[in-house]
């Protein structure tokens, strides 16, 4: 695998909630063994102040809605032939039913796309997505879902290669070029999607699916793992927006 690809997972760990919070806490604990009080006071407060903030629902709301908004839900009225589903997540475990061995934003991915699929006659789904750990890509397992669902096998293309999302753009930019098409993909990630994809001089109409943000109402919450996954995913797509206007 590129050791470029692998760098950037590894540095990635380490700006993201978690991360953050177990290395602060490994500090922590460090200052501990060193008998340096102050830094031990400072470094665990932190880590514990951190996980509290990242697992607290309105927190991780604001970050997922701010995301969120920026695209609305598809209208189903463009007639496009392609229709883009990016990548997302799965196993390959052997003992789960295809709909467990996706993730949810997988099958929230695949199901969107289907559905504009049908409601455009000629149309061609485009799924992409690499194996990962894993003995099948991401994209195969998509069209699985999908063949499972009605779609026929020549109504798709699919490419096991692309790891992240420039590599998914590159891709379809080779069958796409400058047409216009649709882009499922989940609508914290949709940010980010979109500007890559326009940087190639692509025209995506963007659909998001797999909605995280919820009606919330007051301040009294408590700490939730389901919190702190959605803080993770929407700082990494920040980090990603950043890096991307970075290198651009």
């Amino acid at each position: 695998m590129d050791i470029g690809f692998i760098l950037k997972q590894f540095i990635t760990f380490f700006v993201e909630p978690l991360g953050m919070v177990l290395t602060l806490l490994a500090l922590g604990i460090y200052f501990v063994y060193t008998k340096k009080e102050t830094y031990v006071k400072l470094f665990l407060s932190f880590s514990f102040a951190l996980l509290l903030l990242f697992s607290y629902l309105p927190f991780s709301n604001y970050l997922v809605s701010n995301l969120e908004n920026t695209y609305p839900k598809y209208d189903y009225t463009h007639q496009v032939k392609y229709i883009h589903v990016l990548g997302c997540g799965h196993t390959d475990d052997p003992d789960q039913s295809l709909s467990s061995q996706l993730a949810e934003c997988s099958i929230k991915r695949t199901i969107e796309g289907i559905l504009i699929h049908k409601k455009i006659p000629n149309s061609k789904l485009i799924f992409t997505g690499y194996a990962g750990k894993t003995t099948i890509a991401t994209a195969q397992m998509h069209a699985n879902l999908a063949l499972a669902l009605g779609v026929k096998q020549e109504d798709m293309i699919v490419n096991p290669q692309p790891k992240d999302t420039q590599e998914e753009a590159l891709f379809s930019k080779t069958i796409i070029g400058d047409k216009d098409f649709i882009l499922v993909t989940s609508a914290t990630h949709m940010p980010r999607a979109m500007r890559l994809f326009k940087s190639l001089r692509m025209h995506p109409i963007p659909a998001p699916t797999h909605f995280l943000k919820k009606d919330v109402e007051g301040y009294l919450y408590a700490p939730t793992i389901g919190s702190l996954k959605n803080s993770k995913i929407a700082i990494h797509e920040y980090l990603g927006i950043l890096w991307n206007k970075l290198k651009s």
